[in-house]
């Protein structure tokens, strides 16, 4: 009987390595899952409502659509491996992560779930940075820009050592920020979520005063989307902080050519 993941013998390889398989397979299946219904929710359901926010006219290759499903295989794996390697540091009383909710105030739950937000907008903004480098690009992040025309499968669909780099700041930052265990879940969702949206074609987020504002703090399809097709601007994950700071936010930098 394979070892539940709660009662995980680390001593047992079989059974770390089937638990890693396992995860991996839960992983895929979430991902092609929300993928699904969120492609059919927006492009079949809603179609009609939504047609005039689609990002690109042109039909997605099935070729194109099969390579993103073997590479976000893959990532998933990868993904299982880093989910694994957090229980292990938390069996050892490595991480700060904490079940009782009145181990610290009530308000720093929603705070923690900023803090790992933004910790994590950071890292990746500046690794995102660094793997449009000519020397590394075309080792690591290449693979993620074929396809410039982005989908709901493309979320996941990165070069293994692009995954490991992504996968690599949950170990670390639950070893030096506290969070409650739910805490986790939600970033966890939160991540699914917005990949999914940035990815997925079609903008979604609201229009009008309220809308501008909105998406001049957070990252949504039509960025990422200026991503994909600009290269090198947007490099963003959740806000665009540093996106402004660095003063390479795709529309700023069109604004100021016209000056």
């Amino acid at each position: 009987m394979i070892t539940p993941i709660e009662e995980l013998d680390f001593s047992n390889l079989f059974a770390v390595v089937v638990t890693i398989f396992l995860l991996a397979f839960f992983v895929f299946i979430r991902y092609l899952f929300f993928s699904g219904v969120y492609h059919f929710f927006f492009f079949n359901l809603f179609k009609k409502k939504f047609q005039k926010r689609f990002l690109s006219k042109k039909k997605l290759k099935r070729k194109q659509l099969l390579k993103e499903v073997y590479w976000s295989t893959i990532s998933g794996f990868i993904f299982a491996v880093f989910m694994v390697l957090c229980y292990y540091l938390w069996t050892i009383n490595a991480t700060l992560i904490y079940a009782d909710i009145t181990t610290y105030s009530l308000w720093y739950v929603p705070l923690s779930i900023f803090l790992f937000l933004f910790l994590q907008d950071t890292y990746y903004y500046w690794a995102h940075r660094w793997m449009h480098h000519p020397k590394v690009y075309r080792y690591v992040h290449l693979v993620h820009h074929k396809s410039i025309h982005t989908s709901v499968l493309t979320s996941f669909s990165f070069h293994p050592l692009e995954t490991i780099l992504q996968a690599f700041f949950l170990p670390i930052i639950i070893c030096i920020l506290p969070m409650h265990f739910y805490a986790i879940i939600a970033v966890l969702t939160i991540m699914t979520i917005s990949a999914t949206i940035n990815h997925a074609g079609v903008e979604i987020y609201p229009s009008g005063k309220f809308g501008k504002w909105f998406q001049r703090i957070f990252i949504g399809a039509t960025h990422h989307d200026k991503h994909h097709t600009q290269f090198n601007y947007n490099y963003g994950l959740y806000f665009m902080f540093w996106d402004n700071v660095m003063k390479t936010e795709f529309e700023e930098k069109k604004i100021n050519s016209k000056n």
